[in-house]
């Protein structure tokens, strides 16, 4: 073990001396011997670790159907199976107008709905973010997709709001268990490349999205509705897992010993690492108040906007409140400029919530578009750029559990703010309740760039 430990270390170094293990031929030659050298331990040619050894933390050799693909499919299966995820998390949107019809939710109902998914995702980020550390990435990945499959069901055949929110529920635990896996698992392909890492981990995020809301209103006019929707992605999910589950899985980082095992995956305290404090919360907090202003496009925003510019066509609902997470997808990989595009992009966001807001009240489509697009534009350069500061801040150990930590207080901007939203509509009415809710995202939009613009300042 000692003398493959230090092969893989002498690899490295001869990476980095020929300008990292993703870039050129020889580069990717020496990544690939790294991949086999680590796996050397476990995996033999012909034998591969099967998902349930995974999961017992007993990597015990397993002869079944396998193969070893290069870098290029290692990295579109991991982005796959968190893009598809994230589809069907938000396949939903465009069809809460028909829902609350139906199953008579109310605006408050809605927002319930909704929040169950994100509270779920929220408590086991906190449960078992770590888990992929000890288990293994593809093992995590593997559960996850089988916790969305069974929710992706209980949600496409729901007929009552408990059913709504435990299919929700279900759905949140895949993201959760997929997240902190996805992130760490591109890291470690992408080992001289984090900042491309943090990209892929971003665009697979908001892509999907992105792509749920438009793909839910595209496929709701096909016959069966809702189920036809939602057996789809199922079918979409289960053809993502043959791939996954026959591959040669590279063993965890942190297996556990006989007998630790159980204390290995308890619950932990989700720490802020103490070398990256400041940079860790201004991600967390750019990611707070972005996803407060998705959770509302992608839950009340559909039926607002419909009442505002008479539109009753799902897939038309679904595109626009998809256009923004697009246009944030898009800006994540286009857009470059460093760490001066985060208070460009909380500049963009302050005046695109409050424009956004107008634009619905006075019923001009064409401005609430534009408002959309740079509302997207703003988040992701400013998300993007924050969240990449504060992962290159710090070591692989650390990563999966800080990327879980932020996304824990990300992923709290769609649940308390929404559901204080859908309760004041009920109590104040839709539109003075949404007009004070912009001004608020605009204002702490503004207090984050000034803290960027500060933070930059005292750092150089």
């Amino acid at each position: 073990m000692k003398e493959r430990s230090v092969a893989v270390d002498k690899l490295k170094q001869n990476a980095q001396l020929t300008g990292g293990a993703a870039s050129g031929p020889t580069g990717k030659k020496l990544f690939r011997a790294i991949l086999d050298t680590k796996a050397s331990a476990t995996l033999k040619p012909g034998v591969n670790v099967s998902v349930i050894s995974e999961l017992r933390m007993q990597p015990m050799q397993h002869r079944a159907l396998s193969w070893n693909p290069g870098l290029t499919t290692r990295l579109v299966i991991t982005v796959a199976v968190s893009f598809l995820l994230l589809v069907g998390a938000n396949l939903a949107t465009p069809l809460y107008p028909a829902l609350q019809a139906e199953l008579k939710l109310g605006a408050m109902g809605t927002t319930i709905a909704f929040a169950s998914y994100v509270c779920s995702l929220m408590f086991f980020l906190c449960t078992v973010g770590h888990w992929s550390d000890h288990i293994g990435r593809r093992a995590a990945l593997v559960i996850a997709v089988l916790v969305s499959l069974a929710g992706t069901f209980v949600f496409g055949s729901a007929s009552n709001l408990l059913e709504l929110c435990l299919g929700r529920g279900l759905q949140g635990t895949g993201v959760a268990l997929a997240t902190g896996a996805s992130a760490a698992a591109l890291r470690e392909l992408l080992p001289s490349k984090p900042e491309w890492a943090s990209r892929f981990t971003l665009l697979a995020s908001s892509g999907g999205v992105a792509f749920g809301p438009v793909l839910g209103g595209l496929l709701a006019n096909l016959p069966g509705g809702r189920s036809t929707v939602f057996m789809l992605q199922a079918v979409l999910l289960v053809l993502v897992m043959i791939p996954l589950t026959t591959l040669q899985a590279r063993p965890a980082i942190a297996m556990a010993e006989r007998g630790q095992r159980g204390k290995a995956l308890a619950p932990r305290r989700l720490g802020i690492p103490s070398t990256a404090r400041s940079q860790f919360w201004l991600a967390a907090l750019v990611g707070f108040l972005s996803f407060a202003i998705f959770g509302f496009v992608l839950s009340l925003a559909p039926g607002y906007f419909a009442q505002a510019f008479d539109l009753d066509a799902p897939w038309i609902i679904g595109l626009i409140a998809g256009l923004p997470l697009g246009i944030s997808a898009l800006s994540q990989v286009v857009v470059r400029g460093g760490a001066k595009l985060l208070p460009v992009g909380l500049g963009l966001m302050a005046v695109s919530t409050v424009l956004l807001a107008v634009a619905a009240e006075q019923k001009l489509l064409v401005l609430a578009l534009l408002a959309m697009v740079l509302l997207g534009l703003g988040q992701g350069m400013s998300f993007r750029t924050a969240f990449a500061t504060a992962v290159a801040a710090v070591s692989d150990r650390q990563h999966a559990q800080t990327v879980s930590t932020i996304y824990l207080v990300t992923y709290l901007g769609s649940a308390v703010p929404v559901i204080a939203l859908g309760w004041a509509v009920g109590v104040f009415g839709q539109e003075i309740s949404i007009l004070v809710f912009a001004i608020c995202c605009s204002v702490l939009a503004a207090v984050l760039g000034l803290w960027a613009v500060v933070s930059q300042r005292t750092k150089n």
